[in-house]
């Protein structure tokens, strides 16, 4: 049912508006999901279930959260990290707006091809701000989109203050990086890496030791479990520093 409903509002009603809306209208469709036997760590509602969606995933019925948003701003909150100057690339709706609305920190939220809520534009490979600026990266999916991925993690570490932490996730395979530059179309794309608009897919090892040779000195593999109760899916993120 939630698809079907999301796929007819997105065809009456103007993104902007849905986006703009979200929460109001994500209210009245989770009205009746009200209960107690799980948790959105991100906006904290009690509800009955997640709602499972195609690639299998669990979004919270009322802010939209995936499985990955939750664990990571569970994970932030429990460390720590959500402190000073906060540089996000393509936030996902639900942590944009609750990050926005701190003012103990300075958010810098981006998207590069303006499909998300961002408020700047940065290219990931030319970042136009000082050395030593952030002292938090959230890389959430990005990596796999550019091909010049060794400059975006020089530039990622360039603006990382030496006390910072850059936290990076992506999909990953067993073995070694597999990356083929002569797939250009989004078919070949999809074909060879698992999405349209993809152009490699990093192994956990890979992406640790290329992220090594490009300026971070210390890469963290972090896994974690998958937890029920808050609709937690077993997953890996690296934790870099320099």
């Amino acid at each position: 049912m939630y698809q079907a409903l999301k796929k007819v509002a997105l065809s009456v009603v103007p993104k902007k508006i849905l986006f703009e809306n979200e929460v109001f209208f994500r209210a009245i469709f989770a009205f009746h999901l009200r209960g107690k036997n799980h948790e959105c760590t991100v906006c904290n509602h009690g509800i009955k279930k997640f709602i499972e969606i195609p690639d299998g995933d669990l979004l919270c019925p009322f802010c939209g959260s995936r499985s990955r948003t939750r664990r990571l701003y569970s994970f932030l909150n429990e460390k720590d990290l959500i402190r000073g100057k906060v540089l996000h690339f393509s936030p996902s709706r639900s942590v944009y707006r609750l990050l926005k609305k701190k003012t103990e920190i300075t958010y810098f939220s981006t998207d590069f091809e303006d499909e998300f809520l961002a408020d700047y534009r940065y290219d990931i490979t030319q970042i136009p701000l000082e050395n030593n600026f952030f002292d938090l990266i959230i890389c959430y999916h990005i990596l796999e989109h550019i091909e010049d991925d060794k400059k975006a993690m020089e530039e990622l570490c360039r603006v990382l203050k030496p006390s910072g932490t850059c936290i990076i996730q992506t999909p990953y395979k067993e073995g070694s990086i597999y990356e083929d530059f002569s797939k250009k179309t989004p078919e070949e794309r999809l074909e060879a890496f698992g999405q349209e608009d993809h152009v490699r897919i990093y192994s956990v090892e890979g992406l640790q030791k290329r992220l090594k040779e490009n300026g971070f000195q210390n890469v963290e593999i972090k896994t974690f479990p998958a937890n029920e109760r808050y609709g937690f899916m077993e997953e890996t993120v690296l934790i870099a520093k320099k």
